[in-house]
């Protein structure tokens, strides 16, 4: 009689049906997951913006009169957001400047500069 080695039907089918449970369980996690990344990097920006206003007033003893001199549309290269508090040159991408005081954020949260207290809402 000759040995023979291998799997049968069932256990090839029964490895399937784990892996299928398993990509149908680990799926909605790693959207939560990117929708997670994306909220904590709005909070990085934010934080960077409150540091860089502190910073501000720490050198000027006046909390600056505006963020930035960008316009209110969509920050981009030419119309960088938080010139004027953040050292490495502003954001981007992704963030909204709806006014001098205003901005909205990559995942749709407001945020407002007060210029009495230096807070960013």
């Amino acid at each position: 009689m000759r040995n023979k080695k291998g799997f049968t039907l069932i256990e090839l089918v029964m490895v399937i049906v784990i892996l299928g449970i398993l990509a149908v369980v680990a799926a909605p996690k790693y959207f939560n997951l990117s929708a997670s990344a994306n909220q904590a990097a709005e909070q990085g920006v934010v934080g960077g913006v409150r540091s860089g206003i502190s910073s501000y007033f720490a050198q000027n003893k006046a909390y600056p009169l505006t963020l930035d001199a960008a316009l209110p549309v969509a920050c981009s290269t030419a119309n960088a957001c938080f010139t004027n508090v953040l050292s490495q040159g502003g954001i981007t991408s992704q963030w909204t400047k709806v006014s001098n005081t205003l901005y909205r954020g990559p995942t749709g949260t407001s945020y407002t500069y007060t210029v009495a207290d230096g807070s960013f809402q």
